[in-house]
């Protein structure tokens, strides 16, 4: 009897996830992409995939399952992966209509819609910014009478930092919510909480956080992209309060809303009123903006290449072991470039380990023993960068990578 060929079922709106792909098909699964017309002759890695599969933009939910419901007439896809948060939901349609295990739309909702992971994180005993959903004007009348301002009014199911903005009273609120007309129930009001912001990368395998790594960003992702800039982040010092700390909330927190294996990124401010780290949200995926390059050059792991052994482990009955990691530090600088092809090699600092390429983009990625030689190096380089390189435009209304 020949044996079974093992197939996963990837589905991407944007290009990426190409070391998953890699990984699965240097392990013996084939993997199969779907993905967007327009994204047909993207650069996928086409020695690791079986095929690539392409669909119209904007298909429903009943038409995309149709089409994966075709597709699986000749192949049988053992796994459904979302390489992108905005394919988590279809995914997770995807393997309940089809009975493939994995993440289900409850759980999944826990991961990508803002108010569902506030909620259970308060409610699992999590600090959270003080939060309303946008339904009942009583509510949100009480909020803001014992909530001072300035709120944030987010999209629940939008990725960064995009479409939030800053409240500064109440009838500011009013006049977004009229204009928001029945879209305005997919938004929730938070308190704007000044902090720093921290994003812990990590790999949980039966509900367990087996791998994990803290960084800080520079400057809070919303605001550079409300305001435009320069964007960093660094590794944490390792011997600090704050990488313990996080470490230890995302430990527990991670997998308490329902994960049970799979990558995560989640993003925790420290307050600056009272020092302590509140929750701001978490996704189900390797984070962006280069992070999954900027990890493995501080610790040695490939969150992407990991993704893939673990849920390949998975398919097969086997206990997924954590790779061997190293304790280094990294620091990346990224900024929307005037130019399409803007040129780097310019910074020669012998930390430099990768100058990042990107339309329209400029960006490059220091490794150093020392975290504080990070640090200066940003410091030094996002001052640079915004003089030789930094263009800025309105933010999006959707995601462009």
């Amino acid at each position: 009897m020949a044996e079974e060929i093992e197939r996963f079922l990837c589905i991407a709106s944007y290009e990426k996830g190409h070391d998953f792909l890699r990984q699965c098909a240097e392990m013996g699964v084939r993997p199969t992409v779907l993905t967007l017309d327009k994204l047909r002759d993207a650069g996928w890695p086409r020695e690791a995939v079986e095929d690539v599969a392409t669909m119209p933009a904007g298909l429903s939910r009943e038409q995309l399952l149709n089409t994966v419901s075709w597709m699986a007439r000749g192949r049988r896809f053992d796994r459904v992966i979302a390489l992108d948060e905005f394919d988590l939901e279809a995914a997770a349609q995807i393997r309940e209509h089809m009975r493939i295990p994995g993440m289900g739309i409850t759980t999944s909702a826990y991961y990508r819609d803002k108010l569902a992971m506030r909620t259970s994180a308060r409610e699992s005993g999590f600090l959270v910014p003080e939060f309303c959903r946008v339904v009942n004007y009583d509510e949100l009348r009480a909020y803001m009478d014992r909530v001072p301002a300035p709120w944030l009014l987010k999209p629940r199911a939008e990725a960064s930092a995009l479409g939030i903005r800053k409240i500064q009273e109440p009838d500011q609120l009013w006049r977004a919510l009229d204009e928001l007309g029945d879209r305005q129930s997919h938004f929730l009001l938070e308190q704007f909480v000044p902090g720093d912001i921290f994003h812990v990368d990590s790999v949980v395998s039966e509900r367990e956080v087996l791998f994990s790594t803290v960084h800080q960003y520079g400057r809070p992702p919303m605001q550079v992209m409300h305001e435009g800039g320069v964007f960093t982040t660094r590794t944490v010092d390792r011997t600090s309060r704050d990488w313990m700390e996080l470490t230890a909330l995302n430990a527990g927190l991670a997998p308490s809303l329902g994960m049970v294996r799979g990558v995560t990124h989640g993003e925790y401010i420290k307050a600056h009123a009272d020092g302590r780290y509140y929750f701001l949200e978490i996704a189900a995926r390797v984070g962006g903006a280069f992070i999954s390059d900027l990890v493995e050059f501080s610790s040695g792991v490939n969150l992407w290449r990991e993704w893939a052994r673990l849920e390949v482990a998975w398919l097969r009955g086997q206990t997924y072991v954590p790779p061997e990691s190293y304790e280094s530090y990294a620091g990346s600088v990224l900024c929307l470039a005037q130019t399409a092809e803007p040129d780097t090699s310019i910074f020669k600092a012998p930390e430099i380990v990768l100058w990042l390429k990107k339309h329209h983009h400029a960006g490059l990625i220091v490794r150093s023993g020392d975290p504080e030689r990070v640090k200066a190096l940003l410091d030094e380089y996002s001052g640079e960068f915004a003089r030789r390189f930094l263009a800025s435009m309105p933010p999006p209304d959707k995601p462009t990578a």
